[in-house]
């Protein structure tokens, strides 16, 4: 019941020893996660105890790996080092690489997820709230007491608006919910998520949010039509933003019409996504798609 992040996960959690990695990382041990180490080469053979755990501190994912059997690494360093702990990550064969810090040149971010793709490693990122599969294990910063484990897939570019959703949802439940970021590179996109939740059995509907600026939810939207057959429903941010102005995240660059929250709604909508005008309306759309689908009238 999940895509990309299980309870059987073992997760690596790279720049761990830092304040931002010891923070999350002591919140995702707390939601269940299987957290079997860190990644510090100036702090290998060290253990960071975390209430009941004690978490060993290796000098390299490979070490990681090889100690624990680790499929999924979180990454919290500087932006100056996350291209480097990405290519690592990839070269030591991680299955996942969830990259959370924000403000990576886009070049570096270029470079890393071309190279992860050769490799077979999927990204989550960057700068992303990573993703979470309620009550079974959660990678990032998602807060993991908002909702519970339901049957609605969430993918979403904006991580403040993933956590009110899922917060907005809370009675049905979530099967993974997946932060893409905002960025204008970006390892897993709008389409990878839906084909996952397309094929996972325990998702019944799939949320998707998006934002102004580029064209991946125009992308999305013909993806849906072709070959999505559960129902979406979408919400995109950035209807009220002014005309001319530079939005907060990278990838909310928005050219002529193209890009604009209305003709994103407009090919979402054509493609046959209901798609809320706000969040809370966005999850009054879910609830009676839901209802719908569940009637014994349906089809």
């Amino acid at each position: 019941m999940a895509i990309y992040l299980t309870k059987e996960s073992k997760v690596l959690v790279q720049g761990m020893t830092g304040g931002e990695g010891m923070k999350h990382t002591r919140r995702m041990l707390a939601a269940g996660t299987d957290i079997v180490g860190g990644v510090n080469p100036r702090k290998a053979g060290a253990t960071v105890d975390f209430d009941e755990r004690a978490v060993p501190v290796f000098g390299s994912v490979a070490e990681g790996i090889h100690a624990t059997g680790a499929d999924v690494t979180v990454v919290f360093v500087p932006p100056a080092f996350a291209k480097a702990a990405v290519v690592e990550a990839a070269d030591a064969g991680i299955g996942l690489a969830v990259v959370i810090t924000e403000g990576i040149p886009v070049h570096d971010s270029v470079a890393f997820t071309a190279y992860a793709k050769r490799k077979g490693t999927r990204i989550i990122g960057p700068n992303c709230p990573g993703l979470i599969t309620p009550g079974q294990s959660d990678a990032g910063i998602i807060p993991a007491d908002i909702t519970k484990p339901g049957r609605i897939g969430l993918v979403s570019k904006s991580g403040t608006l993933t956590y009110q959703l899922m917060y907005e949802l809370r009675d049905i439940g979530f099967s993974t919910c997946v932060g893409i970021g905002g960025d204008p590179v970006v390892g897993t996109t709008h389409i990878d998520c839906l084909a996952a939740f397309q094929d996972d059995p325990d998702t019944e509907l799939i949320v998707l949010i998006g934002e102004i600026g580029g064209d991946a939810e125009e992308r999305a939207a013909a993806y849906v039509r072709d070959h999505v057959t559960k129902p979406v429903v979408g919400y995109v941010a950035g209807f009220t933003a002014p005309e001319g102005r530079t939005m907060g995240h990278a990838g909310a660059i928005v050219s002529g019409s193209t890009g604009t929250a209305q003709a994103k709604k407009e090919a979402l909508e054509a493609a046959g996504v209901r798609v809320g005008s706000t969040p809370t309306e966005t999850a009054k759309l879910v609830l009676a798609r839901l209802e719908e689908q569940r009637s014994p009238t349906h089809g």
